[in-house]
């Protein structure tokens, strides 16, 4: 949808609450969130019903990641749409009038419900995969890189020509790093890593390991993690304008930057996929919470 249709729906709060009503229905019926029936009573003009099955009370978001805050929906429209632009919880807190504590729930509600919808989430990574590791963190004097003090260290894996996983660990042991690896990689799949000591037990694994020496050149043919370097590169210039993510929030953000490798769903509000985010609003409004 470009921005000239956008602006069409945030016009008034009557279409934008028609838009985002339409999208919760199933093939245009309500229906109840705990139960799935379609029959129901109106209990007023708020919007409440009353499921003539489970006698379960609901409104028209109830159940869904829109219910959590008290945002009307021109609000909730205008929030996704900042936030595919990437603007940051502050600014969208002024361009909004709304308070800079509800733009930072906002916006966490959105990357929550991200991580809940994102698209072949447990399907296993396979074929020419790039392992790596990588530390974010300020800038600090002293150690760059594995060993670093104060850095958060965080492991990821590049399917060449398809999807990325990143998660945060505690450590980057051999013991850590392979359980990663095996969770979210198909045995028999080619690994390219550097030649950390950690990653040689990955042809013990069902893998076929191949290794690239940093110090003597960055690519042997096909042996390269180039890819994976370059997804690093782009998270770290990404987090900049956070100024300071918190520990709690930060695998949140993590995951949100898995979302651009992966396919872009029909209907995004996308102006022509210019942005970071392909993501379309029924990604936050159709996933429930519970």
């Amino acid at each position: 949808m470009d921005l000239k249709g956008f602006e069409g729906l945030v016009k008034t709060e009557v279409t934008a609450r028609r838009h985002l009503l339409k999208a919760c229905q199933k093939n245009g019926h309500k229906i109840c969130p705990r139960c799935e029936g379609r029959k129901r009573y109106v209990l007023d003009t708020k919007g409440r019903f009353r499921c003539a099955e489970c006698r379960y009370t609901f409104g028209p978001f109830t159940g869904r990641w829109l219910g959590r805050l008290r945002l009307s929906a021109r609000q909730w429209l205008w929030v996704v749409k900042l936030f595919e632009l990437e603007v940051s919880a502050r600014k969208m807190a002024q361009q909004l009038a709304v308070s800079y504590p509800t733009a930072l729930r906002a916006v966490t509600t959105l990357r929550r419900s991200l991580v809940a919808a994102t698209p072949g989430g447990r399907q296993l990574l396979r074929g020419e995969v790039e392992a790596d590791e990588a530390y974010f963190g300020g800038k600090r004097k002293g150690k760059r890189g594995r060993g670093a003090a104060g850095k958060v260290p965080v492991f990821g894996i590049l399917e060449r020509g398809g999807r990325v996983k990143v998660e945060a660990v505690g450590n980057v042991t051999a013991q850590t790093l392979l359980a990663s690896t095996v969770k979210v990689v198909r045995r028999g799949s080619v690994v390219y890593t550097d030649r950390y000591q950690v990653y040689d037990a990955l042809m013990f694994c069902g893998y076929r390991h191949l290794r690239v020496d940093h110090d003597r050149r960055f690519t042997r043919g096909k042996v390269h993690i180039n890819g994976l370097e370059g997804f690093w590169a782009y998270a770290k210039e990404r987090l900049i304008k956070h100024h300071g993510v918190s520990k709690e929030r930060f695998p949140l953000y993590l995951k949100e930057m898995e979302c651009p490798l992966q396919s872009p769903p029909p209907g995004s509000l996308s102006p022509g996929g210019a942005t970071a985010h392909p993501i379309g609003v029924k990604t936050f409004i159709i996933p429930k919470t519970y």
